[in-house]
């Protein structure tokens, strides 16, 4: 006799990741777990009294999504705080600080984030005396859109004591002026110093981290890739994790990487005591480059309009070699920050020596970006067993004409690849890098079928990939990146319940529906956490 369901979902499309198109049929679960994916015939067999069914006509029924690359404390912080992608001028972005500010007569820092020079009509960095002008007498910490860069005012560099004798921090850059008075202008590792501006209490961190649940909820994202690394400095709460996780309140699985820097004890202490269904050490993570608009992104041959520098590494490749092979002995598995394709050769570099030097075992570390890469390379993601981890929605946000303007349009044919890495046999992993972009899946896997920017025009369209494979590379792909295909990913039964309904079938629209494609329903770990 079949065991009874607590809940059935029902529908015309049911996409379990295993086929190529979605099938009528239904889900079954049984407390956190799927008990039956079947043909609507077989459903009677796992119904009681007690058994709710929720019919969902043509909605599409799929496994939850689970986005390999996040930031969750920046991501709620930036969710709390004033969002700056619209300005188109640095006045016009000091002014929307300012309108802010004076809605948070209070907090000790005013922060803003996600303002992108290359959106404005005059395309250079900002400059401390605009802030100044309209907040004097209050700290202002503003991240770029790309979180390599940060504008502060003049009253936050005097707090953080950045002024005209400040040496840059090892890969960072105190931006200064002719006079060698700092603009405000915070570059790479030099963000670290004002650290200080990220600091909560905890009323407000528990606030702002279930907003960040709720969105999750909302958008169908049942587990994570939590970054806590950031250039410098680490953002994240994993004790605030764990006490939502031991009140049954975590409702999104979270998996953390927190930094490789060569002290393996404290990685192996978080490793040895994160393991929860919920709440998982995940690895170690590390910045190779920069970014390409700050010609601080490693690449092979040198910029276009900066012939003399290649870009450099955030740290000396030798250092780098001597770390992985250290943590790949003891088992970690490793992610790095890679943008131009000189870091990526780097990793590759790196895993291929600890590989050489420890031997060939199921690491399954990461390059992400990965926003150029060299030819020669693509092959040796397979080689290795490499996981290329990508953002779609990171060429949506570029300015094409400001980006290939840096590297050349003769390189423009390896950046933001997809198809290429895949018909070169890598194993791809989508994610968003919230609040880099907007943390809606739906976003990404539009820019992954269609490669339609946000300027309508299409960016390698060569590169797209079929609507299926977007959406396994969005649920089964980081579930194998987290250890976890055989418990998530698909929908199977004996897997846990991590289930989400869409609100139409995208298979059966235009992709131009994609990004106004809405969650109806999110199951995970068999609970409703979010409904329409």
């Amino acid at each position: 006799m079949a065991m009874k369901a607590d809940l059935i979902l029902a529908s015309n499309a049911v996409f379990t990741g295993l086929d190529n198109e979605p099938k009528p049929g239904f889900v079954a679960i049984k407390g956190n777990a799927i008990i039956a994916v079947d043909e609507r015939e077989q459903m009677a067999a796992y119904l009681d009294e007690h058994t709710r069914v929720k019919e969902y006509g043509d909605q599409l029924i799929m496994p939850g999504f689970h986005d390999f690359h996040v930031h969750v404390l920046l991501g709620s912080l930036q969710e709390d705080n004033v969002n700056l992608i619209q300005a188109r001028s640095e006045q016009e972005a000091a002014q929307m600080v300012a309108d802010f500010a004076r809605t948070r007569p209070d907090v000790p820092w005013v922060l803003g984030f996600c303002w992108y020079h290359p959106y404005w009509d005059e395309k250079q960095l900002p400059h401390r005396a605009s802030l100044d002008a309209l907040i004097p007498d209050r700290p202002v910490f503003l991240l770029h859109a790309a979180a390599h860069i940060a504008w502060l005012n003049s009253k936050a560099l005097e707090l953080l004591q950045i002024h005209r004798d400040t040496p840059d921090p090892a890969a960072g850059e105190i931006v200064r002026d002719e006079n060698g008075e700092p603009t405000g202008i915070l570059i790479e590792n030099a963000i670290a110093l004002a650290k200080e501006a990220f600091r909560l209490p905890d009323k407000d961190a528990k606030r702002i981290f279930r907003m960040f649940l709720d969105k999750a909820a909302s958008l169908g994202v049942t587990s994570v890739h939590d970054m806590l690394p950031l250039p410098a400095i680490e953002l994240g709460d994993v004790e605030l994790y764990e006490a939502f996780d031991n009140n049954d309140e975590l409702t999104v699985r979270i998996h953390f990487l927190t930094t490789l820097n060569g002290d393996l004890e404290r990685a192996k202490a978080l490793r040895e005591k994160y393991r929860s269904a919920r709440l998982q050490f995940s690895g170690l993570k590390q910045f190779l480059d920069g970014i390409v608009t700050a010609h601080t992104a490693l690449l092979v041959e040198p910029y276009a309009d900066k012939p003399e520098t290649c870009g450099e590494s955030t740290l000396a490749p030798e250092l780098v070699t001597q770390w992985v092979k250290a943590a790949d002995r003891e088992g970690f598995r490793l992610r790095f920050h890679a943008v131009g394709d000189g870091a990526v050769r780097l990793a590759l570099d790196a895993y291929e020596a600890a590989q050489q030097e420890n031997g060939r075992r199921d690491s399954r570390h990461t390059i992400e970006h990965i926003e150029l890469v060299h030819p020669d390379d693509l092959s040796r993601f397979n080689e290795l067993g490499v996981i290329a981890s990508l953002q779609p929605e990171h060429f949506g946000l570029a300015n094409r004409k400001h980006y290939l303007a840096k590297i050349g349009e003769e390189r423009e044919k390896y950046t933001f690849v997809n198809r290429m890495l895949k018909e070169a046999g890598a194993t791809i992993a989508l994610g968003t890098d919230f609040p880099i972009v907007s943390f809606n899946p739906m976003l990404e896997i539009f820019r992954a079928v269609s490669r339609k920017s946000t300027d309508g025009n299409l960016w390698n369209e060569q590169e797209a990939i079929p609507l299926d494979q977007a959406l396994r590379d969005y649920t089964l792909a980081p579930a194998y990146g987290a250890f976890r295909e055989h418990e998530l990913g698909t929908l199977q039964p004996g897997k846990l319940a991590d289930v989400i309904v869409l609100d139409r079938n995208p298979f059966a629209a235009s992709f131009d529906e994609l990004p106004e494609t809405t969650v109806a329903l999110t199951v995970m770990d068999g609970k409703i956490v979010f409904e329409k």
